[in-house]
């Protein structure tokens, strides 16, 4: 299979990465070991640093890692006339599961990246690729950059390493600074089709036909959410107890009980990847400082700061993740008040949660359109609220309120 065979539903995407991936090539198969920095890029479809953006669930990061492994594909076809990106060759399967040399895919689980980590790239960014072929830095969430950790990835932007090449994954445009954008080309990706995330489900991770398209149209073609839902049975279950919600919010008794139930489970959520990750990861540092596993002995002098600093890593961990549980909760209640208002207009568009079909009706009959666009404004100034550090209690039943009164 081709790298971008799990790119759904983006075949423009993937013919402008292709091409961008053969000039790349032709570059280093040109210029063997010395490649300027600025001059042979000039007149191709490769440059040094690249922007992907798109809606959540898009493939951004998909893109990144696929592009990241045709950049360093080895397979003997090229010299053939065959594209980059074959899948097989030693350098794309292992950029694609993530053991390449030069390949570094920034990922976190914490709210933002900060200066002492970017550096630590940007210092990476200077060393040459110890394949010969280009040093990829794919960063997933540059949207979670702190102003300065941005400010220190624009100096590396603005002055690249002859073979760096910089592959930045956010929302939107507006997610980083203006002077990187400026310099980075633009890939915007776009919702994949419904029936294409099913057939991915049903492709890739063996779904059944019935519960992938289930879970394909009740995530709207998000991927990664499509995968979980058809994958995780607690998944489903939240998903169950978020959309029962518009009927529970008829009394201020039940609009607090609703708003604490749903904080209480981002909670639990949070708990449970604690209790997946942070026990590991805690014994794990006790070894490599000198206690012994399981055992609960005093570490030794002058490592104390080294725990504390994980301590405080899992806490951040445990916030992003409670926030994280919660904005899905909320999308799913965007998509059921636009389901509630495609009824009230007597839209053909498709539903999403078919499955709650008799929930949907009765809302929509109980109301007024202008009534729902209300409901979802709350919504969407609640995920605002969130964002900006309120807190989760005091927003979320802000708007189980203004669900009531709306």
């Amino acid at each position: 299979m081709a790298v971008w065979d799990d790119l759904v539903g983006q075949d423009r995407v993937a013919a402008q990465l292709t091409a961008a991936a053969r000039d790349a090539d032709a570059l280093v198969t040109a210029a063997g070991e010395a490649i300027p920095a600025e001059e042979p890029m000039a007149s191709s479809k490769m440059t040094h640093a690249w922007l992907f953006t798109g809606p959540p669930g898009s493939g951004r990061a998909t893109a990144a890692r696929a592009f990241a492994a045709a950049l360093q594909c080895v397979s003997p076809d090229r010299a053939l006339g065959g594209a980059p990106g074959c899948g097989f060759c030693d350098g794309c399967h292992t950029a694609l599961v993530g053991t390449h040399a030069d390949v570094e895919v920034v990922r976190t689980d914490m709210l933002t990246i900060g200066v002492k980590e970017t550096r630590e790239l940007v210092r990476r960014a200077q060393l040459s690729p110890a394949g010969g072929r280009w040093q990829v830095i794919v960063m997933e969430d540059a949207d979670r950059l702190t102003e300065g950790a941005g400010n220190v990835l624009l100096k590396a932007v603005e002055e690249p390493a002859p073979r760096t090449v910089w592959l930045l994954c956010t929302p939107s445009l507006e997610d980083v600074l203006p002077t990187i954008r400026s310099r980075c080309r633009l890939l915007t990706l776009r919702t994949p089709p419904v029936e294409a995330v099913a057939d991915l489900l049903v492709r890739r991770d063996g779904i059944d036909p019935e519960l992938a398209a289930s879970a394909a149209r009740a995530t709207q073609g998000h991927i990664d959410r499509a995968r979980r839902l058809a994958t995780d049975e607690r998944a489903r279950a939240r998903r169950a107890a978020v959309l029962k919600l518009p009927l529970r919010v008829d009394d201020v008794g039940g609009c607090l009980k609703a708003a604490q139930e749903l904080i209480d489970a981002a909670a639990e959520d949070a708990k449970q990847v604690a209790e997946e990750v942070d026990v590991k990861e805690t014994e794990e540092l006790r070894a490599a400082l000198g206690a012994a596993a399981g055992t609960g002995g005093r570490l030794p002098r002058g490592t104390a700061g080294a725990m504390k600093d994980l301590q405080d890593r899992q806490k951040r961990r445990a916030t992003r993740t409670q926030r994280d549980t919660l904005d899905l909760a909320l999308t799913d209640l965007i998509a059921f008040y636009r389901d509630v208002l495609a009824l009230q207009l007597g839209s053909q568009v498709a539903l999403a949660n078919t499955d709650v079909r008799d929930a949907l009706e009765r809302i929509a009959s109980g109301s007024k359109p202008e009534r729902t666009l209300r409901r979802i404004e709350a919504i969407t100034a609640c995920r605002q609220a969130l964002d900006s550090n309120v807190a989760p209690l005091l927003a979320v039943e802000a708007m189980t309120m203004a669900l009531r009164a709306g």
